[in-house]
């Protein structure tokens, strides 16, 4: 069993940076491979990132290749990522999400068995 809390979100100007959080509890934080996701009002959840157990691989939706990086420490049981030059189109609430097979960097959200509350991220033009 996992438990995720996200964490980071706020309102940020168009071209700006933030940094969302996810702490994950447990032992075996990286015994899974994380992944990213958003979700805007009215539309379904999709992919942003995702990096397997190691931190070796990472794999990115196109809507964020170059802004975005996703990261993670696995003594502090943390993912992060870091998103920068922020669009409008970026605004959604933000979960991550824990996948027990560790070395799986997927953007299929029937793959991950953990998820989050959700962090709220509001970009204004």
């Amino acid at each position: 069993q996992v438990q995720l809390v996200e964490s980071g979100g706020g309102l940020v100007q168009a071209g700006g940076s933030l940094r969302l959080s996810c702490a994950a509890s447990g032992r075996t934080f990286s015994s899974y491979a994380m992944g990213w996701f958003r979700q805007a009002p009215g539309k379904e959840r999709e992919f942003v990132a995702a990096i397997s157990w190691s931190g070796g691989s990472t794999y990115y939706a196109d809507s964020v290749k170059g802004r975005f990086t996703i990261s993670r420490d696995n003594a502090k049981n943390t993912v992060y990522l870091q998103m920068n030059s922020l669009k409008p189109e970026d605004t959604a609430v933000y979960y991550c999400a824990a996948d027990a097979d560790p070395r799986a960097v997927v953007a299929a959200p029937g793959s991950y068995d953990y998820w989050g509350q959700g962090t709220q991220v509001t970009v204004s033009s």
